[in-house]
């Protein structure tokens, strides 16, 4: 169907289209542009492994650098592309090079949101997003040093159970009411508070940044002020408020964005030469019947998929449903499902066991679960989600009794 196709963007979705493209037989010339200087590579491992020292960075690449010559995949790292020309169907990169598609897919994922506080600009403040951005951070950790974090999500809690296995001491600031607030369950939010406290991290919610102060010498930052007139003092800050898609090019190039760049069920945007994967997507969902920008490794890798399939031709709806997984201490949270507008709430075990699991229905029906430690749970609702399973309420309760046995 396309003889030249563009990937903008360098990450999982990128990485996956290339792979099923080329797999699917795809022959035409395919080229990757990416911003960083490395090839495609895992993010997960960032705020955990990798910020530890315990992973080597050329463990984190998803494919080396000979899969994509052995492919004949043109690589353009470290570039940037400027401009969408779709008239001429060409991109332009910050060096002056143009590159001519009949098909381009935009994977340019996500990039932290800024702190709207003053202070940010500091010595020894930080956003935790590419592999140069944990490099710079693993340089600051030292032991015994005071490390504030700066959001209760995924991404500063799984840097707080590893600045503290490193021998820091932390606190994380959280300006809603409750750690991960966004994707799950109260139940689950205070399970999770409570082990980061036993571990010696302190978690204060509600806790709005007003702030941040800096040594005048050293220019370095010494204190997060809160809005509550409180002063945390800091020798390191990592802040985590969350991720925008990334979506000026598509803005500039008047491709409809909405909270993300707007495809149709088959990651095709407004332009009909030009898809869209990963977490600067926002795509309809057929299971859940609204709209969803995910973030998500899952769905980059799903929807690079997707995208690619369609790009060949072959008629793809994009419907999985969606998991996501963050790994603390010894615990393993995997979230299957999109638990907004559940009306009821079970849980299955109990949370002093470490195992347990946080059911989501909707009308009866089993639209999300969270599972701590509990691989089974997770492996039997994936399945029940998809198929739109009314469980047995008395059953589902009961963790004795099997999950695909609710039914």
């Amino acid at each position: 169907m396309f003889d030249q196709i563009v990937i903008v963007g360098a990450g999982q979705a990128a990485a996956q289209a290339v792979d099923t493209l080329r797999r699917k037989g795809f022959t035409g010339k395919l080229a990757v542009v990416g911003d960083e200087p490395w090839l495609p590579y895992q993010r997960p491992p960032l705020s955990k492994k990798y910020l530890a020292g315990a992973l080597e960075r050329d463990r984190l690449v998803i494919r080396p650098a000979q899969f994509y010559a052995e492919h004949s995949v043109q690589t353009h790292l470290g570039r940037r592309v400027e401009e969408i020309s779709r008239p001429e169907q060409r991109v332009r990169l910050d060096d002056g090079t143009t590159l001519a598609y009949d098909a381009l897919l935009l994977a340019t994922g996500s990039r932290p949101r800024k702190l709207p506080a003053p202070g940010t600009h500091l010595g020894g403040v930080h956003m935790l997003r590419t592999i140069a951005d944990v490099e710079r951070i693993r340089a600051d950790l030292q032991r015994g040093r005071r490390l504030v974090i700066v959001g209760g999500g995924y991404i500063g809690l799984e840097a707080a159970a590893t600045a503290r296995e490193l021998g820091l001491d932390v606190t994380v600031l959280e300006m809603a009411d409750r750690v991960m607030n966004r994707v799950t369950c109260t139940e689950v939010s205070a399970f999770y508070a409570a082990e980061h406290a036993r571990h010696g991290v302190r978690i204060l919610c509600n806790s709005g940044v007003r702030a941040l102060a800096g040594d005048s010498v050293s220019g370095r930052v010494r204190a997060v002020l809160t809005e509550d007139g409180a002063e945390h003092p800091a020798d390191v800050v990592i802040i985590g408020v969350g991720v925008a898609p990334v979506e000026e090019l598509a803005v500039a190039a008047a491709i409809e964005c909405s909270n993300g760049i707007v495809v149709d069920e088959r990651c095709r945007t407004s332009d009909p030469s030009i898809y869209t994967a990963g977490d600067c997507t926002n795509h309809h969902s057929p299971h859940y019947g609204r709209r969803l920008r995910l973030e998500s490794v899952d769905n980059a890798f799903e929807q690079g998929s997707s995208a690619a399939l369609n790009l060949l031709g072959a008629a793809t709806v994009h419907d999985k449903v969606p998991w996501f997984w963050s790994d603390q201490y010894d615990l393993k949270l995997i979230i299957v499902g999109i638990s907004h507008g559940h009306d009821a709430l079970i849980t299955r075990g109990n949370p002093a066991s470490h195992s347990f699991s946080a059911c989501y229905l909707r009308g009866g029906e089993l639209i999300a679960l969270d599972s701590i430690n509990s691989p089974r749970d997770q492996m039997a609702a994936r399945k029940l989600i998809a198929a739109r399973a009314r469980p047995n309420l008395d059953k589902l309760a009961d963790p004795g009794i099997a999950l695909k046995d609710c039914v």
